[in-house]
C-alpha cells in the first residue's frame, strides 16, 4: 500500500459540534499511522485552541491558523501573522459596531468585553440535557475561561479572528475589511450564521499543506483531506482526494471528490476504511 498523507479539519470533522472526539475517530487515526500513513491536524484553531485531549491523539505534524502556522516533527515551518495596523483596524471596527470578537495567537486568545458572556449563551443553547450540557463544558466552554480581556491589540501577534455577529453581515464586514482579510463563515455552527472567519488575504489551509507537501516531498496524488466547513473548501480541492462530512454545507460538498458520515456517525473512521489506510 502506498504511503497517504491525511490532513483533518477539527471542529466538524476530528470533534463533533460538542467538542468532543469519538472514539471511532481516535482509534482510525491512530491505525492509520500504525500502517505507516502520515496524518496531519489541519484546523482553523490556533496552537493555543488545539486541546491536549486533541494532541494526545497522536498526529504527525499540525497546519493551524487556517494554513497560517505549520509544525512537522516538532519544527515550525511556517507562521504568518497578520499586520499589527490591521488588528488595530478591524478591531476598532468591530467595537464601534458592537460585533463581538476572538483574536486567535500562539499567546493565547484575546477578546472583546462581551465575547466570554456571548460564546457561553450559545454553547449552552445546545443543551438538551445533563450530559449533553457535561460534554459541552468539557469540550467546548472550558476554554473560554483563558480568553483575556482587555489586552492592547497593538501588542499582540493575531494569526486569524473569530468574530460573532450582531448587527453587521458578512457582506458588510466584507465591504469594510475585505481588502486586507478572507472573510468566511465560521465552520462552528453554534456561533450562529452571522458569525465568521477573518485570516490574511491568500493564506488557508491549501498554502500551509503546499509547505508540508514541499518539506517532506509528498506527491499531491498521494495525500487526502477530510473537513466540513468553509475554511476547507481550499484544502478539499487542493488535496488528491478530498472527503467532505456528512455535516458539510452543500457548498463544501460541492467541492469534495466523496463524502462521509457526520463525526458521530464514525464518519473518520469510515473513509479511512473506505480507502484502505485502516
Amino acid at each position: 500500500m502506498d504511503r497517504r498523507a491525511v490532513f483533518l479539519d477539527v471542529d466538524g470533522t476530528l470533534v463533533n459540534d460538542r467538542g468532543m472526539i469519538p472514539d471511532s475517530a481516535r482509534v482510525a487515526v491512530q491505525q492509520a499511522r500504525a500502517n505507516g500513513h502520515l496524518v496531519f491536524l489541519c484546523t482553523g484553531r490556533s496552537i493555543t485552541q488545539i486541546w491536549p485531549e486533541i494532541i494526545e491523539v497522536g498526529f504527525d505534524g499540525i497546519v493551524a491558523a487556517a494554513g497560517g502556522y505549520v509544525e512537522v516533527g516538532g519544527e515550525v515551518l511556517a507562521h504568518v501573522t497578520i499586520p499589527v495596523d490591521q488588528v488595530v483596524r478591524l478591531t476598532t471596527w468591530f467595537d464601534a459596531h458592537g460585533v463581538d470578537y476572538l483574536l486567535e495567537s500562539n499567546d493565547g486568545l484575546f477578546g472583546s468585553p462581551g465575547v466570554q458572556a456571548r460564546m457561553r449563551r450559545r454553547f449552552l443553547s445546545m443543551a438538551t440535557d445533563e450530559d449533553v450540557l457535561a460534554e459541552l463544558e468539557r469540550g467546548m466552554g472550558s476554554f473560554l475561561d483563558t480568553v483575556v480581556v482587555g489586552a492592547d491589540p497593538a501588542t499582540l501577534r493575531i494569526n486569524k479572528v473569530t468574530f460573532l455577529g450582531a448587527g453587521p453581515t458578512l457582506d458588510d464586514i466584507r465591504d469594510e475589511l475585505g481588502d486586507a482579510f478572507d472573510v468566511i463563515p465560521s465552520s462552528v455552527a453554534v456561533f450562529g450564521s452571522t458569525s465568521g472567519e477573518l485570516s490574511q488575504r491568500g493564506v488557508h489551509k491549501a498554502t500551509g499543506i503546499e509547505v508540508v507537501m514541499a518539506r517532506l516531498g509528498i506527491p499531491r496524488a498521494d495525500t487526502m483531506a477530510l473537513g466540513d466547513g468553509y475554511n476547507d473548501l481550499e484544502m478539499l480541492a487542493h488535496v488528491g482526494l478530498g472527503i467532505a462530512m456528512g455535516n458539510a454545507p452543500e457548498e463544501v460538498r460541492a467541492v469534495a471528490d466523496d463524502i462521509t458520515g457526520t463525526p458521530d456517525e464514525d464518519g473518520v473512521h469510515d473513509a479511512l476504511s473506505r480507502y484502505g489506510l485502516i
